[in-house]
């Protein structure tokens, strides 16, 4: 007999691998860890190793009579061109043949550049993003049509309702993730069953590596500076820690045409538009997250302790139209968030797998427009009879959020499996105007819970 088990290059077990002994009917499939089994003669053969998505392997063997050979092989991702994006990795391979309709976007060619995870999207299929201005603005994204809150989006399967503007998809570097997936119609139930309209679930790097280093900077038009930082290191033990952070910079002083008002006659001429420079337009925002844990234990796969700090400024130019312009409105914010991931593949038992993760985010953002002038696009400003340069305001919103995800997968064997998940969010969310010298906070607050449970039979 020969047995043995078959990875990747990235240490990932590739099950449904196809073994066999070549010129002879001897062979068979690697199982959900990646083993095999080969009953044979006695004799040399050459062992071959296919699966879809890596190059195919082959390896001399000797098979002694009453002897079991072991003989572990490595194997390496190809790119293949598929149906709708070229990929290369096993988790997108893995995705391209379930059963769901999904796509996968491998980040590895876009990485150390200057573009974003927004930009990394736009790769994929039925995948519309529209964006009010230059770096920082406002971001709609559309999956098929649905838009808004029906498309969920997702960091290593943790739902990211209301983390701020700091961790729009149009902030985050694409560094920061190994691949992006895309769900449409039905999703699996590990991510909630609310999402009628997608999912958006950004994987980020788990590989098990001793140390490692990944830093990137640009500058660019408009005053535009955009750095990221990734280093973490996993000991012998299995203690690992992870440090990751960004920003991004941008003064968005490029030019556009628009009427101007003249403040003798308080006339706008819309038919005149003139070239002009945006100055109340300047953005920035930073944010660092880290981990600290445990990998690769008897009692768990993966026990990591996180947080993670943002914090935006948005200086706010225009209105709804162009033709109205602020000088000194702006927006900036803050959010705090601890979490816990927890992971164990067989624990207990054979085949029973459980992923935990809770998150707490606090998120508080502040509104303020108490300006007693007007301006225009000449940056030229003329004083008003009151303050507010479109509403008086001088406001904070304090987002409080708690979200837990429980994923029980029992593989009955080879082929069936049973999925329970349960997501828990709890929202609330409270206004307080700062006009006043004293806080004065609004009688009623939002307050949203949800508890969805969901199983599947695969």
């Amino acid at each position: 007999m020969i047995s043995g088990k078959i990875l990747s290059t990235e240490k990932e077990i590739v099950d449904f691998a196809t073994v066999y002994l070549k010129g002879t009917s001897y062979g068979g499939t690697t199982n959900q860890e990646g083993i095999y089994h080969i009953k044979a003669p006695a004799g040399n053969y050459t062992l071959v190793v296919s699966a879809i998505g890596y190059k195919t392997v082959e390896k001399q063997v000797k098979l002694i009579a009453g002897e079991r050979v072991k003989q572990n092989l490595t194997i390496t991702p190809e790119t293949q061109q598929l149906d709708e994006v070229t990929i290369v990795s096993t988790g997108v391979t893995r995705l391209k043949r379930s059963a769901f309709n999904a796509v996968a976007v491998d980040t590895k060619e876009l990485q150390n550049t200057t573009k974003n995870l927004s930009d990394a999207l736009t790769k994929a299929p039925g995948m519309k993003l529209r964006e009010s201005g230059g770096v920082g603005s406002d971001m709609q994204l559309m999956l098929d049509g649905f838009s808004g809150k029906h498309v969920k989006v997702f960091i290593d399967g943790v739902p990211q309702e209301g983390v701020g503007n700091s961790f729009g998809l149009n902030n985050i570097p694409v560094n920061f993730a190994d691949r992006i997936e895309i769900y449409k119609g039905v999703v699996p139930v590990g991510f909630g069953t609310d999402a009628i309209g997608g999912v958006i679930n950004i994987v980020t790097n788990k590989k098990r590596r001793r140390w490692f280093l990944d830093a990137s900077y640009s500058y660019g038009s408009f005053n535009t500076h955009k750095s990221y930082v990734n280093f973490g290191q996993t000991f012998k033990n299995g203690f690992t820690y992870e440090i990751n952070a960004f920003q991004n910079y941008s003064d968005n002083d490029y030019h556009v045409e628009a009427p101007v008002e003249d403040f003798e006659t308080g006339r706008i001429d819309r038919d005149k538009k003139v070239r002009v420079k945006r100055f109340n337009d300047t953005y920035h925002n930073e944010a660092i997250i880290g981990k600290i844990g445990f990998v690769d234990k008897e009692w768990a796969d993966r026990l990591l302790l996180g947080f993670t700090y943002s914090h935006m400024y948005k200086d706010i130019q225009t209105g709804v139209r162009q033709e109205i312009v602020y000088g000194q409105k702006h927006r900036k914010g803050h959010s705090l968030m601890p979490s816990l991931e927890y992971s164990k593949r067989d624990l207990l038992t054979k085949g029973l797998d459980v992923a935990l993760t809770v998150n707490y985010n606090k998120n508080e953002t502040t509104n303020v427009d108490t300006a007693s002038y007007k301006y225009n696009w000449y940056g030229q400003k003329a004083l008003m009879n009151s303050p507010g340069e479109q509403s008086y305001q001088y406001s904070r919103a304090d987002n409080n959020n708690w979200n837990g995800t429980l994923t029980v997968n029992y593989r009955i064997n080879r082929v069936q499996m049973l999925t329970f998940n349960h997501v828990l969010n709890a929202f609330h969310r409270s206004n307080t105007s700062l006009l006043a010298k004293e806080e004065q906070k609004e009688a009623i607050a939002k307050e949203t819970r949800k508890n969805i449970s969901g199983l599947s039979y695969r």
